[in-house]
């Protein structure tokens, strides 16, 4: 019980210290992009269409992911609360809105 109390409490120094996952996940998806591209290159050339056809459907939700990865990275900052904006209340452990 404590170690959720703990897990829950907000410092308020979060949207300043907080680090974006990002930009790890943008050079995963283009180390899944050249696996993907190479695999349906690979099973093409080998004559493999089945799996051919299944690296060419990963090669399409990387780059979706991709696209949408870009598109977070060119907004910005903006879903981070700023200085103005108090620290959460901490939860205490209630059910609901009146503690039940």
């Amino acid at each position: 019980m404590l170690v959720g109390e703990a897990m829950a409490m907000r410092t308020g120094s979060e949207p300043t210290t907080a680090r974006s996952s990002l930009r790890m996940r943008l050079w995963l998806s283009l180390w899944g992009l050249a696996w993907a591209v190479f695999g349906v290159a690979a099973f093409t050339w080998t004559g493999r269409p089945g799996w051919a056809a299944a690296c060419g459907v990963l090669l399409v939700l990387v780059l979706v992911d991709l696209t949408v990865i870009i598109h977070h990275l060119h907004q910005g900052p903006h879903y981070q609360p700023g200085r103005t904006i108090p620290p959460y209340e901490p939860d205490h452990g209630g059910r609901g809105r009146y503690g039940h």
